[in-house]
């Protein structure tokens, strides 16, 4: 009986399909829409692709390496418009571009916040939103706080509309009905007040909302300046 000579490691078997950096981006994007960003390592993303962990070092440095490649995959996804000229919708026109991006694996997210990217996928949104801001007249020492806010405020909104619980209202119509119950008999009379809206949840109408808030803030802050 001839014995089976296994495959040396950090290297697939013969014939079997070439591993890339898109392969394990996607297989780092699964982990987490399954598990979580805190889930995500080597090992995790190998199991997910039937290989060793140490091949992912050919195409990534790490973990680090695995979570900056997510978060340029997230942005560089977003179809960015074109700039009009005018300052509100053109925000309002990018602020829709980077939901609809996000919502493909909200629980990614976060990490647009928390990765500190280099690369032209990674830094063309912020390019986009500068060039906007820049074109109405916003100096580069109030743009980027400008652009830091919306982001954090956009992701903020958006893992509230995945993570909607009770707190920020709820979908279902029988849920919805006992938890206006329970708000218009909490005995505070603000809370009672607003119990029928603060039972509900949309998601597009909330996120809108939000969107036009941070932008009517932004176009405000500029007028006055």
């Amino acid at each position: 009986m001839t014995a089976t000579r296994e495959p040396r490691r950090g290297r697939p078997p013969k014939g079997a399909p070439q591993l890339t950096r898109q392969a394990i981006v996607t297989a780092t994007l699964k982990v987490i829409d399954i598990d979580g960003i805190d889930a995500v390592s080597m090992r995790s993303v190998a199991r997910i692709l039937g290989v060793d962990p140490k091949s992912l070092y050919n195409h990534v440095a790490g973990k680090d390496g695995l979570l900056d490649a997510v978060a340029e995959e997230i942005l560089g996804s977003m179809h960015l418009p074109e700039p009009t000229g005018d300052l509100r919708d053109d925000l309002l026109a990018i602020g829709h571009a980077f939901r609809e991006s996000a919502l493909a694996h909200p629980q990614a997210a976060p990490l647009v916040l928390t990765r500190q990217l280099a690369s032209l996928e990674g830094l063309a949104p912020v390019e986009a939103v500068l060039t906007v801001l820049r074109a109405a007249g916003c100096p580069p020492r109030d743009a980027v706080p400008i652009l830091r806010t919306l982001v954090a405020t956009l992701i903020g909104t958006l893992l509230r509309e995945v993570h909607a619980g009770p707190t920020y209202g709820i979908t279902d119509v029988a849920g919805i009905a006992q938890r206006r119950t329970t708000l218009e008999q909490s005995g505070l009379p603000r809370v009672a007040e607003a119990a029928a809206d603060l039972a509900r949840f949309d998601s597009d109408a909330e996120y809108q909302f939000t969107l036009n808030l941070a932008v009517d803030a932004v176009t405000a802050r500029l007028s006055a300046t």
